[in-house]
């Protein structure tokens, strides 16, 4: 038997072997396991054997199997007719281990054609499965066993039997001759690519009847089952994309975990179903989700097509966040933007729009003061009129700087011109409808134009005096 470390060394060149290959240096090396305790056994005296015996049941204690362990061992071993005393004395040919192997099995892994027959002369279950899903004859197929494989089915071995991985016997064949045994028989059972196909189905059929049934009763659909998985967490692992589109319909959990800290994600990653890892980071899966032990989806993965998928869409998603992080950043710098920017356009408008009105007074303001001047140079400006209640018209004159008062007027303000338009139109009569020309109304007061004022004086440039006889 080699050592360990020669064993540790020999990995990688395993890893590169194809199925039956590794099958075939595993039962190499297992026989030369048992080769070398044989050896062991015989070398060793008959005296020493003895003492040994006698030393373990000097204390009255001896160790039991377990009736399934002595099988298994039995048919390991390839002892037929130990196996056939087992099954004599009562114990059952469809006895298993913990992951659901039986005897027949391991037998037709190993190409034992003689115990083989005698478990199938006891009455093993040729279809038995194991926790996953797999039937002997997924096992004879899979070593390329024609005999073995001719005897099953001969047997009533089911040619549709569909493992855990959604293949089929035939599907696990890379034997050209067991294959061609495989399709032969299954032409002759009449077994057509739409039966394959129903059969492939069923389980999933199967599935979204009893999602529909939970979904009716409006039961948990993210309760735990087998080691704490979901029933997304079985979909996604099994790769039925129409149980888990119905699932997600209802809001399952994608981020629900079984008792080793995975996700549905993680499932789908580490059994290869790319289409299920693409609907589960649809619906908002996390890529970088860690399990019990700090595993993301892409560390239990080991299809490189569904590795590379993880990436693709790990990139696209940093991409998108990227993308909406700086859209958001933007539209909150539009935001402020455009406050400020609001407040400086009313600003500008009031100060504009002021600006515009005291423009306007001002040209209105020239054009009296011209149309004054044009009166005065026509006709000796008349009198004043006294006011009736006051003195409000000298007031003007002298807010305003009336023409001809020999005061210097001041630059009119907006204030003034409107008292001053409302003085003048409150002192305006009614016209005289006998009148036949031009002339001042009965009322004796005059009709005389608002008052006008004049433009600001500018003042005169400052002369420039000599200093120091420079200039």
């Amino acid at each position: 038997m080699a050592e360990h470390s020669e064993l540790v060394a020999e990995m990688p060149t395993v890893a590169r072997l194809s199925t039956p290959e590794r099958l075939k240096h595993a039962q190499k090396r297992r026989a030369q396991q048992l080769k070398k305790w044989a050896q062991v056994e015989k070398e060793t005296p008959g005296s020493e054997r003895k003492r040994r015996r006698r030393k373990s049941n000097s204390h009255g204690k001896s160790v039991a199997f377990p009736a399934s362990v002595r099988l298994l061992e039995a048919a390991a071993r390839h002892d037929a007719e130990e196996v056939r005393e087992f099954l004599r004395s009562g114990i059952s040919p469809d006895l298993c281990n913990e992951d659901g192997l039986t005897a027949l099995h391991q037998c037709c892994i190993d190409d034992a054609g003689e115990v083989v027959m005698a478990l199938l002369e006891a009455g093993a279950d040729v279809n038995a499965q194991d926790s996953e899903l797999w039937t002997p004859l997924h096992a004879a197929a899979t070593c390329g066993h024609l005999c073995l494989v001719r005897l099953l089915i001969q047997r009533g071995a089911d040619l549709l039997a569909v493992n855990s991985d959604g293949n089929m016997p035939y599907d696990l064949c890379e034997d050209e001759a067991t294959l061609d045994c495989i399709e032969t028989a299954m032409a002759e059972q009449g077994i057509t690519q739409e039966k394959i196909e129903e059969a492939r189905g069923a389980t999933e059929r199967g599935m979204v009847q009893e999602i529909r049934q939970l979904v009716e009763a409006e039961a948990d659909l993210d309760a735990p089952r087998g080691h704490g998985a979901t029933l997304l967490h079985i979909a996604a692992a099994n790769g039925y994309v129409e149980a888990a589109e119905l699932l997600l319909e209802h809001r399952a959990g994608v981020g629900t975990r079984d008792e080793d800290g995975w996700e549905p994600l993680h499932a789908a990653a580490c059994w290869g179903q790319v289409l299920l890892v693409e609907l589960l980071v649809a619906h908002g899966a996390d890529l970088d989700s860690k399990s019990g032990l700090d595993e993301t989806p892409l560390d239990v993965c080991g299809d490189e097509d569904v590795r590379a998928k993880l990436l693709e869409l790990k990139h696209k998603r940093a991409a998108l966040l990227k993308s909406q992080e700086k859209h958001k950043s933007l539209l909150q710098r539009r935001t402020s933007s455009a406050g400020s920017r609001g407040k400086v356009v009313r600003r500008a408008s009031v100060s504009e729009r002021s600006s515009r009105y005291r423009r306007e007074h001002q040209r209105e303001a020239i054009v009296w003061h011209r149309q004054r001047r044009d009166s005065e140079d026509d006709d000796p400006p008349p009198a004043p009129p006294e006011p009736p209640n006051g003195s409000a018209l000298p007031v003007l004159s002298a807010e305003f700087g009336v023409a001809g008062t020999g005061t210097q007027p001041p630059a009119p303000t907006l204030a003034a011109l409107k008292r001053h338009r409302a003085a003048t139109k409150s002192h305006r009569g009614p016209p005289n409808p006998t009148a036949s020309g031009p002339g001042p109304p009965e009322t004796g007061i005059t009709d005389r134009p608002p008052l006008r004022l004049t433009a600001p004086a500018q003042e005169a440039p400052v002369g420039k005096h000599r200093c120091c006889q420079v200039m």
